[in-house]
């Protein structure tokens, strides 16, 4: 059964795959059947078991659910656990995690957000699965706490019925010469990592000065969700975003809207991360779930809906869509839970004092 509230928010989808078993566990003839993924292969039997055994695995997701559900019906098709998917934006679901954890319930197996970092260290357990090995380095946590499983690159976008490409800035400066955008500009409501980027980039001063022309400028709407930002610009409620997640956008362009992106400095660039509870009800489910996450299976999957790889053998979606992006300034930006309230109060200082 799955159930969508009409926000589509907190999201909860129960599988009803059956009580199909990974038939490679079932014997030798079953095994001659079907032959289990590399991700599912390589570990443990004994963890697969105890994992078969917990027969169902909870987790909280950012990710939206034309994505998300098919996304993990991929894991009950090979393990036979059923997922209990709930889905929900990064703020709704930490603070969720935060009440949980103060109230010791044992309530999720697995989060995947692009905040896992900001979750406290006794929330997620250290755990290194062996497809962790195959995502770049800089898209592990030292401390193993989280993975990479896609990642964020950070641009404007524009909707190319309204806005022609010449009339783009090349700056972020050049946003205030652009007064004929007053009301059409988009920004997510929690763009504070982005922001932290933009203030590395050019000083704490000019940064400031920069953004309080912009808001002065275009006054930006704030929208809740980077899908949503994307969805608005590719239907032409608003003409442009003034940042958004790249895969975002080219999920919606790939969907036929008019929309594209374009690339300034700096690019601000974040992962969507997977991380397991410290208190987790099903333990050894999700350990599963975690390799799984970081399969080359699963990358190559969401690449269909544009998201982009933190693996260098899986091909963007489209192909070579990143070369414009790595030839420009990236900076990771990846804030601790006390660096997120500092940006967050900014963020709110800069666009909601209007």
């Amino acid at each position: 059964m799955r159930q969508l509230n009409k926000r589509g928010m907190l999201v909860r989808a129960v599988a009803g795959v059956g009580a199909l078993l990974p038939l490679w566990l079932a014997g030798p003839a079953a095994a001659q059947d079907k032959t289990p993924p590399s991700w599912l292969a390589q570990l443990d039997p004994k963890l697969v078991e105890a994992a078969k055994k917990e027969g169902q695995l909870v987790v909280y997701s950012s990710t939206n659910e034309s994505e998300g559900l098919p996304w993990f019906k991929l894991f009950e098709e090979a393990t036979g656990i059923k997922v209990n998917y709930i889905r929900g934006s990064d703020v709704q679901l930490n603070a969720r995690i935060a009440i949980e954890h103060r109230a010791r319930q044992k309530a999720w197996d697995i989060v995947q957000t692009a905040s896992v970092q900001q979750l406290p260290p006794d929330i997620v357990a250290v755990y290194d699965p062996p497809e962790a090995k195959n995502i770049r380095p800089g898209a592990r946590d030292k401390a193993q706490r989280w993975f990479g499983v896609y990642t964020n690159y950070n641009t404007p976008a524009y909707n190319t019925k309204f806005v022609k490409r010449e009339e783009l800035p090349k700056t972020y400066e050049e946003f205030a010469q652009r007064p004929q955008w007053a009301g059409k500009v988009a920004i997510d409501v929690n763009d504070e990592t982005w922001l932290a980027t933009i203030y590395e980039h050019y000083g704490e001063a000019k940064a400031k000065k920069m953004m309080d022309d912009i808001v002065a400028t275009t006054k930006p709407i704030i929208i809740q969700g980077h899908l949503a930002v994307a969805r608005a610009v590719g239907s032409g409620e608003y003409w442009i975003a003034l940042n958004n997640f790249l895969n975002l956008t080219l999920n919606v362009k790939l969907s036929g809207a008019p929309t594209d992106f374009w690339v300034l400095d700096p690019v601000s660039q974040q992962y969507g991360q997977v991380g397991i509870s410290a208190n987790s009800p099903n333990p050894n489910a999700a350990r599963l779930a975690a390799n799984f996450m970081l399969s080359r299976e699963t990358q190559t999957f969401l690449a269909k809906f544009g998201r982009l790889p933190t693996r260098d053998d899986v091909e963007t979606n489209p192909k070579g869509v990143l070369e414009p992006v790595l030839k420009s300034k990236v900076i990771t930006t990846m804030p601790t839970p006390e660096e997120g309230k500092k940006w967050s109060k900014i963020f709110d200082d800069t666009f909601r004092r209007r």
